[in-house]
């Protein structure tokens, strides 16, 4: 399950995707419109500025502004930001791989291999899905 912090940044991510170009959203507006606690919101939103997705403006007008194409912005990326990994399986992880301990041989492990699978459609989907593509 994803947390709510995932969740919550890729709802910031998706509303700042269709102000792109247009100028600073402030945090306050965000929030009220797609129900984020402020408080949660503003470590969010400093998280993806020092990743390198946004930017912010100072001053009485200043806000967040997406710095980064909404096309080239996966889910992929912000779910490996926020929670690591996308395998359910350590075994099964490409980037935080450790082998099983319940694991007799991993080659012939049906619940790795399917587990496998499902982590690599998982992979693809989130991969081939952009920021931009979610917006209504």
């Amino acid at each position: 399950m994803l947390t709510q912090k995932t969740r919550y940044s890729m709802l910031a991510l998706i509303r700042l995707a269709k102000e792109y170009g247009k100028g600073v959203l402030m945090i306050n507006e965000i929030a009220e419109s797609e129900k984020i606690p402020k408080r949660f919101l503003e470590s969010i939103l400093l998280e993806l500025k020092n990743n390198g997705y946004l930017s912010s403006k100072l001053g009485k007008n200043g806000g967040y502004y997406l710095i980064k194409n909404p096309h080239n912005v996966t889910l992929l990326e912000i779910i490996r930001l926020f929670e690591g990994t996308i395998a359910w399986l350590p075994c099964t992880s490409e980037k935080y791989y450790q082998p099983c301990e319940h694991c007799k041989d991993e080659k012939t492990c049906r619940i790795r291999s399917t587990f496998y699978d499902i982590r690599s459609y998982t992979y693809k989907k989130l991969q081939d899905t952009s920021i931009a593509s979610l917006i209504e």
